[in-house]
């Protein structure tokens, strides 16, 4: 049997295979401390959950228009006039399945056969895999500490070619964490404008920050296509619903393709999801990025003392990007081992990085502040017998 040939160029999720293996440990009885899946240990907060068990007792189960309830998009869009001093209209937000959805949508419409697209390496392998899949060539420019773990408008200046369509990035980023500041974003804008091309910003991770206040680019132009999720901020994961904002001109256009494509988001989700932008839900947000910010200071501090700590702190999402070169040149196969040796799951960054994978692993801080010590002490064991 023959297949599309574009699906051969999808990588497998190597972490999936270490989830596994993690979760049979923990079956035959292991105590498995888990820092490998984007999914903090937070539930979804109780307003939203009585939320979504109200839509299903008023038997609010059928079809919504494709871009969302009208309710939902005046809430996003309310939500960012309040946080990010960004004017958008209700009707420039489409609903979506996750922001999985939101990625279809924009790589469908933004990206074809003979596009190019730029975007970080590392980062999310998802994001290259869509436009690949709509027969884009994506080219992942290594970025690194000198460029703040980013794709900056001098790396796109000095990257873009005569074909490239459309530059993507993630802000706070996946897997380093880290964010672009606002003239940096703001250079950005212009310099894909200059070009005559097309900006995508992933901020799925948006007001999870530290130190500085979140910033989306919505602020900053209304050119720029956004893919936003109410699963990490909102912890909503296991509900799958996003959104992207788009252009006034890109709307009609993407409708069409939501009919297509998924026809609308779950409607128990979306009625779920306007109690999240309630005052005692973001009361809670606030309470638990702040719990966030303990976890990642502790860590900081901890692999400080063992050498590992990054040169640049994150200042988003809940994850560390850790170089690893001092004990292995296998990222896959140190993580294997700190599984097999000390029941500590983390991702190989060969996940994420086309370039240098293998000397990086990614450490989510999605457990609580004992757990992460305890996890830190077997590190410490285990990278003892590295050394030896």
């Amino acid at each position: 049997m023959s297949f599309n040939a574009r699906v051969e160029g999808v990588a497998p999720f190597r972490v999936m295979h270490l989830l596994e293996l993690a979760q049979q440990r923990e079956a035959a009885g292991e105590d498995v401390i888990h820092l490998e899946v984007g999914e903090p240990d937070f539930s979804t907060p109780p307003a939203v959950r009585e939320a979504g068990h109200r839509a299903l007792d008023e038997g609010r189960t059928r079809y919504t228009p494709a871009t969302g309830i009208p309710a939902l998009r005046e809430a996003i869009a309310g939500h960012y006039r309040e946080h990010f001093d960004a004017e958008v209209a209700p009707e420039r937000i489409i609903v979506t399945p996750g922001a999985s959805g939101a990625l279809l949508l924009a790589s469908q419409l933004l990206a074809g056969p003979g596009d190019g697209v730029l975007m970080a390496d590392p980062n999310y392998p998802c994001n290259r895999h869509f436009m690949a899949l709509a027969g884009a060539r994506v080219d992942a420019v290594p970025v690194g500490p000198d460029s703040g773990w980013q794709l900056n408008a001098e790396l796109i200046a000095r990257h873009w070619r005569d074909d490239t369509r459309l530059a993507m990035l993630a802000s706070p980023s996946n897997p380093t964490g880290h964010v672009l500041e606002r003239s940096a974003l703001g250079a950005v804008v212009d310099a894909v404008a200059e070009r005559g091309g097309e900006l995508l910003v992933d901020e799925i991770y948006q007001g999870l920050n530290y130190g500085m206040a979140p910033l989306s680019v919505a602020s900053l132009s209304d050119r720029a296509f956004i893919v936003n999720s109410f699963s990490k901020y909102f912890g909503m994961t296991g509900w799958r619903l996003g959104w992207l904002v788009a252009p006034e001109d890109a709307v009609e256009p993407l409708t069409r393709l939501a009919q297509n494509v998924f026809l609308a988001a779950s409607t128990p989700a979306q009625h779920a999801a306007l109690a999240a932008f309630s005052p005692e839900c973001q009361a809670l947000f606030e309470e638990r990025r702040r719990e966030l910010q303990t976890r990642r200071d502790a860590l900081l501090e901890g692999l400080s003392r063992l050498g590992l700590a990054p040169s640049l702190p994150p200042q988003g999402a809940f994850y560390l990007w850790l170089d690893i070169s001092a004990y292995s040149n296998d990222s896959q196969a140190f993580c294997l081992r700190l599984l097999e040796e000390e029941n500590v799951a983390i991702t190989p960054g060969t996940d994420f990085a086309l370039q240098g994978g293998e000397l990086h692993v990614r450490i989510a801080f999605t457990t609580e502040v004992p757990r992460l010590q305890e996890a830190l002490a077997r590190l410490e064991r285990f990278l003892a017998r590295q050394g030896s």
